[in-house]
């Protein structure tokens, strides 16, 4: 039913008044009540725009106003201990706030920090007159009106990563003590990791909640078999001191104890790796520093990312004694709207101290569409038979192009074109071997041994696709070797990968 047919038509001087340009519905009474409607939320919102805009006007022309922050008040920390909360406040409410910016700005950060511990889902700060019967004049507070997030979660998973597939169940309790301590559990069962348990508590040690402790202990069992006829056992603890984030720069200063057990050795296993059979021990410290400003960590397309390790084992005892580095670094760039370029290098070396070798389970391993595509997954280096030894050196560098499927550049299926070379070796120390005096004057240095190994690298070629399933990258590859060394098991043709980290 229209406008016309519920009232009389206006007859002069009661003629329409409406403006054209406010294009006012002359006859359907829905489409009035719409317009109605409308124009009032568009009047509502330039009100609140211009209330908003005075306010700002107001706070902007009373910023040095003369202000003292009296005290800093949390409300809705029903499980957080209020000597963690005054370890966060204690540095601000020593500073001298003299001025309105002064307690805004202190306001935002102290946001920033609630919100930062994890332990709240919600967070906000007004400011207040003092509550103190004996502020002054210009005293105020800064009240915090919080929402705990809940204590315990768990899940059950079913994961792929690092070409292994997995099942896991994982517990949090967040908050343990009331300091924004985290209690971390889980256990998984997989295809190589058969199983595994981790318990971690993490908890802040600097008010900027910068620092932080780690205390893990683990066990895990994984199977070997497909390269090295066995199966390694650990059950160890790890206590880590960290610092930073990645975009900036993050450090990690670490101990790690743990115990190995090489066993389960196949009828076919190698005399050398009926060797490395048995318990070993490792008492070790280590610094990690990393960086990661990719504007994706799965599918970069621009940014730098870095990575160093420095471990030193032997500490206090322990069957392993060992120096041992590696470096990583990856670089991507877009060079067209549709095409990125990356480039990534990777090495390590492992230099073994006292008059013995490395043993297995710290020895270094490369190969698998993870790494130098177009190899077996640990199937490059020295080998015995049928088993891989890993190395003590290896190097690997790749140049990837990746670029969007023609007239479909909106799909997560992209397609990827590849080149990797590396090697890995084993080293011959003075100290280790050969024992005469003539067999060490003969002797390859280490430097000569680095050289020849940069010398005679493996390479492979290949295409392919690459499909973002997070949180993981999933590649389909048809590589070929084009050089390897005879101790290196290839594979030529088709290869899956999955992972977080690729070459």
């Amino acid at each position: 039913m229209g406008i016309r047919e519920l009232f009389y038509p206006l007859e002069p001087p009661l003629q329409n008044s409406s403006n054209p340009r406010d294009e006012e519905p002359s006859e359907d009474l829905k489409k009035v009540l719409q317009w109605q409607d409308e124009r009032m939320k568009r009047r509502l919102g330039g009100m609140y725009r211009s209330e908003v805009l005075h306010l700002s006007q107001l706070v902007n022309d009373n910023l040095k106003s003369p202000i003292r922050l009296s005290s800093i008040v949390v409300e809705g920390a029903d499980h957080t201990r209020d000597s963690f909360l005054r370890f966060l406040a204690r540095p601000h409410l020593a500073k001298e706030h003299e001025t309105l910016e002064d307690v805004l700005h202190t306001g935002r950060y102290l946001s920033h920090l609630l919100q930062k511990t994890d332990v709240y889902s919600h967070v906000e700060a007004r400011i207040e007159g003092a509550r103190d019967l004996l502020a002054g004049l210009n005293d105020v507070d800064l009240v915090f009106r919080t929402k705990e997030r809940g204590r315990i979660f768990l899940k059950t998973s079913t994961e792929l990563g690092n070409n292994e597939g997995s099942a896991s169940m994982t517990a949090r309790l967040r908050n343990v003590f009331g300091g924004a301590e985290m209690l971390d559990a889980n256990v998984s069962f997989g295809t190589k990791t058969r199983r595994a348990f981790t318990a971690s508590l993490s908890a802040p040690l600097t008010s900027d909640l910068d620092t932080g402790l780690l205390l893990t202990g683990y066990g895990l069992q994984r199977d070997w078999t497909n390269f090295a006829s066995c199966m390694e056992e650990q059950v160890g603890g790890k206590a880590a001191i960290k610092r930073g984030t990645p975009d900036v720069g993050a450090h990690e200063l670490a101990y790690e104890g743990v115990v190995r057990h090489i066993g389960n050795l196949a009828p076919t296993a190698s005399m050398a790796m009926r060797q490395s059979a048995g318990q070993s021990t490792k008492s070790a410290v280590s610094y990690t520093y990393s960086f990661d400003n990719r504007d994706d960590r799965i599918s970069a397309t621009r940014g730098l990312y870095a990575k160093f390790l420095g471990e030193f084992a032997g500490v206090g005892g322990g069957d392993a004694r060992f120096l041992k580095t590696e470096a990583e670094a990856q670089a991507s760039r877009r060079i067209t709207d549709h095409i990125s370029l990356a480039i990534a290098s990777k090495t390590g070396l492992l230099y073994g101290l006292g008059d013995r070798p490395p043993l297995f389970p710290d020895k270094f391993r490369l190969g698998g569409p993870l790494s130098i595509r177009s190899f077996k997954a640990s199937g490059m280096g020295p080998r015995d038979g049928p088993d891989h030894l890993g190395g003590d050196f290896y190097w690997s560098t790749g140049l990837s192009v990746i670029t969007d499927i023609p007239r479909r550049p909106q799909w997560p299926v992209k397609l990827h074109g590849w080149v990797n070379a590396g090697r890995l070796d084993g080293l011959q120390l003075d100290s280790q071997s050969p024992r005469t005096p003539i067999q060490r004057a003969s002797a390859p240095s280490l430097v000569s041994q680095l050289q020849a190994s940069f010398a005679r690298p493996a390479v492979s070629v290949g295409l392919g696709l690459v499909y973002r399933f997070d949180p993981v990258r999933i590649e389909l590859n048809f590589g070929v070797p084009l050089v390897a060394s005879e101790s290196d098991a290839t594979r030529k043709g088709l290869q899956v990968g999955m992972g977080l980290e690729f070459l």
